[in-house]
């Protein structure tokens, strides 16, 4: 199998336009077995912080999303399936919060100027250029790689 680069992939997607969350689930699609349409819609939700929101940044729901498809588990009668894959979950988190200071969508974007409001902003080169989304994509696709790695 070849070797895919998974925090630049999630870095191509969010520059072609798939929100912060799809960019970095969609990286992970072939390795989860799903076409790139059915990934991009199970994230759709979490971009933004949440539909614009601001709250859990969306490269890392993304990233946790792709964690829960690839690591997670089904079985809800044993706690301890549960409880260690809670502790990867915290696992990603904290590595993405220790890089950026924080995992709160707001508080990465505190520094840059953004419309108010739930819709969407247009996707120019002075919106890439000014927020840190697409180093964000490329570090919660590069974080979870690194977590599947060590196994």
């Amino acid at each position: 199998m070849n070797h895919v680069d998974h925090a630049q992939r999630a870095r191509d997607l969010f520059y072609s336009g798939y929100n912060c969350a799809q960019a970095v689930f969609c990286a992970y699609a072939e390795d989860m077995g799903l076409d790139l349409e059915t990934a991009a819609r199970l994230a759709s939700s979490f971009g933004g912080g949440l539909g614009r929101l601001r709250e859990l940044c969306g490269a890392l729901s993304g990233a946790e999303m792709a964690l829960g498809y690839l690591r997670g588990y089904a079985d809800v009668t044993d706690p301890a399936l549960k409880s260690g894959h809670y502790r990867q979950v915290r696992a990603l988190a904290n590595a993405f919060r220790d890089k950026n200071g924080t995992y709160i969508c707001r508080e990465l974007l505190k520094d840059v100027i953004t419309t108010p409001g739930g819709e969407p902003e247009a996707r120019t080169p002075e919106f890439y250029a000014s927020r840190p989304c697409l180093r964000l994509v490329g570090e919660a696709a590069g974080l979870l790689e690194e977590m599947l790695q060590e196994g």
